[in-house]
């Protein structure tokens, strides 16, 4: 694939791959990281970049040799006869792609969905009532899903799939992975959240919950800047999705059809280099004087936010006020100067937040302020960069302007809500809760009178922190955690499951693959000795029916195969063989395993035989106590007692904490259990216990083994089955030391198995098996039939 503006150098008989052999990251986000203005005299658009964009810095933590693609939109709007012009100029000397969303979808997708929807919803702000937050408006999210279309659509334009790595960036660009992966299932795509992800209470209220989270798990690695974010994400991925996470080797994972999903967590750094270069220029310099002028023998609370109303301005002003209130000393002797970055929407929201921010501003300079003196000055205008470092203050050149030795202590302080993102890693700061105007205010005030030496200590403790710790040192780290996402892209076989927004990839060992019923039938009739093992619930008979008993169909299937001389079939289920029995009482020739192969009967009219070595079950006496404690404190669990087992569901309790008592559980059990005869297994929604040695593993192997023992070892094993349990008897039938064997272990679904093969539902299982039955009798089975009735029954 070659690149729109650069000239491939194959010829015509080419394969058509890229000849471009260097490393290329392509990176996705809302607006590109560039200026744009009009040229007053030639009326062209000129552009330069944004030196202070986050997109153009973490250029800083790549290798030099890789080549960087932006995607995204202008922060202007360019005409549509000159599109065309400005995209090719962007792209030669910028290395950027522009967008350009139309006028209408840009207002519904950004200041719509964006800001009015998703913004809101991701800071806890719901829609109760018209006055309080828009609602869901199904026109605003198709606008949403368009955008991130013409988004995904530029990116493959200028893609490499098989080379180039993808990382996308924010909340505006959520679905945009599914695009992605569609057109490339093995596509190397990171995804990084620069907001909050709210906790699932309210991430569940949002209509297209679904979509968006499958969207996010289309990527390989997800980053948050908090714990506390990816834990919400987990937690949403759980109890909607039903997915649960590991940590794997210190890094947490979600498995995601076949595929491990990656959650990243770090905040971003700040650029040292360009904070360095501003603090040098001689405006900067200038500035500080003018400021130290202007503040002369007063000390000076700084405030940089956005003018949003989730950034609680005005309750820093009512902190402020309250200090000033609380310590009238501090009267005439301390000024909070407030900078206003611009809102980056609209609304009544916005202009209320600005509204209560200055009539709060003007009421605190009327009660403590003077005709030549204002404790309260806000800044609501552009604020070069300059200037904001020139607030910050700390250079040798700053020092000098300021009149102070460069080797003084360093006394600057840091008081944040610990609701900010990059509270967690500023360990040396004052942590506070911005809604309690108290501790706000004593925070304020502890800031001012702390030691000097105590200051000192905890801004060194920030510096090497924020030195080393760049926005260089975030890019390198998340590159290096995709790559270690995507290392086994290659290994597995994809497939792509799904319609719409509800797309995503299966990957699976390379090795796995449906099984032909002409495939086997062929092998099955070349056979002479055959042993056949069949799991229950979810294989013969469909999970979600409510009779677990056997339709005549199926009954009659079961019982050709078992009256073929040269077959040995067995049904090897979880389940007790008083249930077995009543459900399989018309095949008199069927061997069971009961309870994972505690019990084993090899027919109607043989005896039961229990596990020998498994006699002592003296142990349940101590676990039924433990996991009635367990329930009576888990609603919504409870305990089901088996012959040789007990079994804690948690099925029907809530997910977060019915998956927390089952770790409990299991550790607790582990312990108590430590000298006893008997194995603790963790399942789906279950904990188990169960005798050693029992597995249904083991009922493959006594059944194979006694075969053999009677000089008719098998020439032919199959085994099919869809849960944990049952891939045992794969791993055993798949470890037999038999002569030239035909073995068959497949799993009911495609998933992730130690099986070699798969069929995609019970359906698919009752006629595969009416295709070995019709070739153990002369006159044919209508497997047609099987699958009309045995569809009637979901």
């Amino acid at each position: 694939m070659t690149v729109p503006g650069i000239i491939s150098d194959s010829d015509g008989d080419s394969d058509g791959t890229s000849s471009i052999c260097c490393e290329r990251k392509i990176i996705v986000a809302n607006m590109l990281p560039l200026h744009a203005r009009r040229d007053a005299e030639t009326a062209k658009w000129r552009f330069s970049w944004d030196e202070d964009s986050l997109l153009l810095q973490l250029k800083d933590g790549f290798s030099p040799e890789t080549e960087v693609i932006y995607v995204g939109s202008l922060k202007v709007e360019v005409d549509a006869t000159e599109q065309e012009e400005v995209a090719q100029k962007l792209l030669d000397n910028f290395n950027c792609v522009p967008t350009f969303l139309p006028h209408d979808l840009q207002k519904k997708f950004y200041y719509g969905f964006c800001k009015q929807q998703l913004w809101p919803l991701f800071h806890y702000m719901l829609p109760m009532c018209p006055d309080h937050g828009d609602r869901f408006d199904r026109l605003l999210w198709q606008a949403y899903v368009s955008a991130n279309k013409i988004f995904a659509d530029k990116v493959m334009e200028v893609i490499n799939p098989e080379e180039d790595s993808i990382w996308v960036h924010d909340y505006h660009l959520m679905v945009l992975p599914t695009f992605l992966r569609k057109h490339f299932n093995r596509v190397k795509l990171g995804f990084c959240l620069h907001s909050p992800f709210p906790s699932s209470e309210i991430f569940r209220t949002l209509p297209v919950r679904d979509e968006i989270l499958k969207g996010l798990l289309n990527c390989d690695l997800i980053g948050f800047h908090t714990f506390d974010y990816a834990r919400h994400f987990l937690s949403c991925c759980s109890r909607m999705l039903g997915l649960d996470y590991e940590s794997k080797r210190g890094h947490i994972g979600l498995d995601y059809f076949g595929r491990t999903v990656y959650i990243k967590i770090l905040p971003v750094g700040i650029h040292m280099g360009r904070l360095e270069s501003v603090l040098e220029l001689s405006s900067t310099s200038t500035r500080v004087r003018e400021i130290l002028e202007q503040f002369k023998g007063k000390k000076v609370i700084l405030g940089i936010d956005d003018m949003d109303i989730f950034k609680g301005i005005s309750l820093k002003l009512l902190a402020f006020e309250q200090l000033l209130q609380q310590h009238q000393e501090l009267q005439g002797q301390l000024v909070l100067v407030q900078i206003v970055n611009p809102a980056r929407s609209s609304g009544k929201d916005v202009e209320e937040a600005k509204r209560e921010t200055y009539l709060t501003a003007r009421r605190i300079n009327e009660l403590y302020g003077s005709p030549d003196f204002e404790p309260v000055i806000v800044i609501d205008r552009p604020v070069a960069r300059y200037e904001k470092s020139a607030y910050y203050a700390g250079s040798p050149d700053i020092d000098k302007a300021r009149g102070i030795k460069s080797d003084s202590l360093r006394t600057s302080m840091l008081v944040v809500s610990e609701f900010v993102g990059c509270s967690p890693s500023l360990s040396g700061a004052l942590r506070v809760n911005p809604w309690d105007i108290d501790a706000v205010a004593e925070s304020m005030n502890l800031a001012i009178t702390m030691p000097d030496s105590e200051k000192h200590l905890r801004h060194e403790k920030h510096y090497r922190y924020v030195s080393s710790h760049d926005v260089a040192y975030w890019t390198r780290s998340f590159v290096q955690d995709l790559e270690r996402a995507c290392k086994d892209h290659y290994s597995k076989r994809c497939w792509g499951i799904g319609l719409g927004l509800g797309f995503r990839v299966l990957s699976l060992s390379p090795n796995f693959r449906k099984l032909s019923i002409d495939h086997i039938v062929s092998a099955y009739k070349r056979t002479k000795r055959r042993a056949i093992f069949l799991d229950y619930d979810g294989t013969v008979v469909p999970q979600s029916s409510i009779s677990k008993s056997l339709g005549p169909e199926v009954t009659t299937v079961l019982n050709t195969l078992c009256s073929d001389h040269r077959n040995t079939v067995f049904i090897v289920s979880g389940r007790g063989r008083s249930s077995l029995s009543e459900w399989l009482s018309s095949c008199e020739r069927l061997g069971i395993g009961a309870e994972h192969g505690y019990f084993i009967r090899w027919s109607k009219n043989s005896d039961w035989e229990s596990s020998p070595s498994t006699a002592d079950l003296e142990w349940k006496e101590i676990v039924e106590p433990v996991m009635n404690l367990y329930t009576e404190a888990t609603d919504g669990s409870n305990i089901e007692s088996k012959e040789s087992a007990l079994v804690w569901h948690h099925q029907d309790a809530d997910p977060d904490f019915g998956s927390c008592q089952a770790k409990e559980l299991l550790d607790h059990l582990e312990n108590v259990l430590a000298n006893e005869p008997a194995v603790v297994t963790r399942g789906q929604h279950i904990v188990e216990v169960k005798p050693q040695g029992v597995s249904k593993g083991l009922v493959a192997e006594k059944v194979l083994s006694t075969m053999v023992d009677r000089g008719e070892p098998p020439d032919f094993v199959m085994c099919i089955g869809d849960d944990r349990s049952d891939e045992d008897m794969f791993e055993s039938i798949l470890s037999l030391r038999l002569v030239t064997p035909e073995i068959f272990a497949c799993t009911v679904g495609r998933k992730p198995s130690k099986a070699k093969y798969y069929l995609d539902d019970t359906a698919d299982v009752v006629r595969l098996l009416g295709g070995l039955a019709n070739a153990s009798r002369p006159k044919p089975i209508h497997v047609a039939q099987f699958r009309v009735s045995f569809n009637s029954a979901f």
